[in-house]
Order: structure tokens, then C-alpha cells, then sequence
């Protein structure tokens, strides 16, 4: 990897994969590179965050600050960034209701449908269900072109393992503005289902999103 973050394709560029397609998309390290800004000569500010995450997420978040700070590039400022967030991030989760709302596909579709309907391009994404399929929190993982999204099932399955999630709601939109499911759609959800069971993972629905209603594959016996 380059030492310089803009030596690298663009594509590739956290910052600018995160306007294009969201904060979702990006991985741990690419989101705390984000925070810090810049590398060090020799390392680039993904490789800085990689060193910095080696003992996982976690461990930074009960790290003293002044040890983030003696770490070689990191210094007062880059380590007041991180503290900060992981701050926020902190208050966020203590201000959340403690009773998670139970799945329903008609809350949920229409909830989509208000906030999906007006994308020009295909948007995929997750709802993590826990064993009482409650929802436990939401993920949008793709945006594709105006006619598909090119959705790999291992990452689904990869975000759904790292959530510790026991069943999903899949969910994407159409943006013709018609919610019925192609071919690809009931392929692609048959092939998602296989390998989240694999897993012992539970595909619980599949939502297609249209412009004023949704097609939920479970309610039509099609998952």
C-alpha cells in the first residue's frame, strides 16, 4: 500500500468512498484513518489505523488517551480526535431505549419506502435481528447502478457475524419504481439464505422497496 493516501486510486480513498456511498461502507480502519487525517512518512493513515486497531475495536475504547498519544504519529490532536468519538459514540449508546423494537414488515417497509423511494440507484442493506427477532440495528451495504447493485453474500454474511446477529431482514429498492422481485432477486435471495444458514443464520425477510409500496418475499411465500 502507498504511503500517501491520494497516491491511491480513487476508489479506494476512504474519504471519498464515504461521500460517494456513505459511511457504511467503510471498514474500521478506514473510518478511524478518516479521524486521523494523515499518515506518518512510511505509513499512510490507514496502515497508522490498522496499527492502532491490532488488538481490536474494543481495546481503544478503554485505552488512557495519554497512551494513544505516545503512539508514533498520533500525538495530542489526532489522539483528542479519537477520544472524542469514541466519547459520542458512548453517550449515543447509553441514550438508546433499552426495549429494541420488534421486526414488523409493514413498520419496516413503510419506513423504507419513505425514506428509499426517491433513490435513482439500487441501495441494499440489512436489518440485524436478535434471537427474539427484535431489531438490533441497521446496515446499508451497497449502492449499485440505476438498474442492479452487485451484491456479495459473504459480506452480508460477514456484517451479520460481526453484529452477532441470529436472523436478517435483507432490503433493497427498485428504482423503477415497481417493488416486484426479478429473477435476479429470487436468485440472489435463495443463494443469501443458503449461506447465512450455513452460519446457523436466519433469513427472515427480504423487502423490495417500490415508490409507494413494498413486496415482502416472506408474506408471498417466495423465501
Amino acid at each position: 500500500m502507498t504511503d500517501v493516501i491520494r497516491d491511491l486510486p480513487r476508489d479506494d480513498r476512504p474519504r471519498e468512498r464515504m461521500m460517494m456511498h456513505g459511511p457504511e461502507t467503510l471498514s474500521d480502519a478506514e473510518l478511524l484513518a478518516v479521524i486521523l487525517g494523515s499518515g506518518v512518512p512510511g505509513q499512510n493513515a490507514i496502515q497508522l489505523a490498522r496499527q492502532l486497531l491490532a488488538d481490536g475495536i474494543n481495546s481503544m475504547r478503554g485505552r488512557e488517551l495519554a497512551l494513544i498519544a505516545e503512539v508514533k504519529g498520533i500525538g495530542p490532536a489526532k489522539a483528542a480526535r479519537i477520544a472524542a468519538v469514541f466519547e459520542l459514540s458512548s453517550r449515543l449508546v447509553s441514550e438508546r431505549p433499552e426495549d429494541l423494537p420488534d421486526y414488523d414488515a409493514t413498520v419496516l417497509g413503510r419506513k423504507l419506502v419513505t425514506g428509499h423511494s426517491h433513490h435513482t440507484q439500487e441501495r441494499l442493506g440489512v436489518a440485524f435481528l436478535d434471537s427474539r427477532n427484535r431489531i438490533r440495528g441497521q446496515r446499508e451495504i451497497y449502492v449499485g447502478t440505476i438498474a442492479t447493485a452487485l451484491v456479495s453474500t459473504r459480506d452480508i454474511v460477514r456484517f451479520t457475524l460481526m453484529e452477532s446477529a441470529t436472523g436478517v431482514v435483507v432490503y433493497h429498492n427498485h428504482p423503477s419504481g415497481d417493488p416486484t422481485p426479478s429473477d435476479d432477486d429470487l436468485t440472489f435471495t435463495t443463494k443469501l439464505k443458503q449461506s447465512l444458514a450455513m452460519v446457523d443464520i436466519e433469513m427472515v425477510d427480504h423487502l423490495i422497496i417500490g415508490s409507494h409500496r413494498f413486496h415482502s418475499m416472506k408474506a408471498r411465500g417466495q423465501l
